[in-house]
């Protein structure tokens, strides 16, 4: 049986915890945030673990092909784990604000469904709902339609009016 020397063990230990809270800061959890919630400061908590779990695994990888069993040999194996560490650290944090400064597209509102071009998928009555499918931000969405006059299926509309978020007013097209 192979006994791990207690650097490799403290060093592994130190790692785990580096991956185990950078997992949790990449899936968005504030488990670590202080201070108000808009303010990341100098340096991102997934900064911080990503640099801690290459701290911890380079070191322990250095100290065992070293073989260290003295406090300098360990010391080495720790100087080892800062070579890995600085650039994980660096590509921690450029990823993780990349992330956060992604640009997006806003998120639609009932006002970009008027003009939309689709069709009837269930017919339209004029006193009822019936169903059409429209582009709205490129991606087709279903919503409940009225009409002024009866719409057969599959005739093409465009959207005169949001009623709400979910139905529309058409005409055909």
């Amino acid at each position: 049986m192979q006994v791990v020397a207690t650097g490799t063990l403290i060093f592994l230990i130190i790692g785990g915890a580096g991956v185990g809270v950078l997992a949790l800061a990449l899936l968005g959890t504030e488990l670590l945030h202080f201070g108000h919630a808009d303010v990341d400061g100098p340096i991102s908590t997934e900064t911080v673990a990503g640099f801690a779990g290459a701290f911890g695994f380079g070191a322990a990888i250095v100290n065992e092909l070293l073989g260290a069993r003295t406090p300098g040999m360990i010391a080495g194996a720790a100087a080892g784990g800062l070579v890995a560490a600085v650039p994980t650290g660096w590509l921690a944090s450029r990823l993780s604000r990349a992330a956060r400064n992604m640009r997006t597209d806003p998120t639609p509102t009932r006002d970009d469904l008027v003009g939309a071009l689709g069709l009837v998928v269930t017919p339209v009555p004029v006193d009822g709902y019936g169903e059409v499918r429209v582009l709205v931000a490129g991606q087709p969405v279903k919503l409940n339609a009225r009409a002024d006059q009866p719409i057969p299926v599959g005739a093409q509309v465009f959207v005169v009016q949001a009623l709400s978020e979910t139905s529309v007013h058409v005409e055909t097209y």
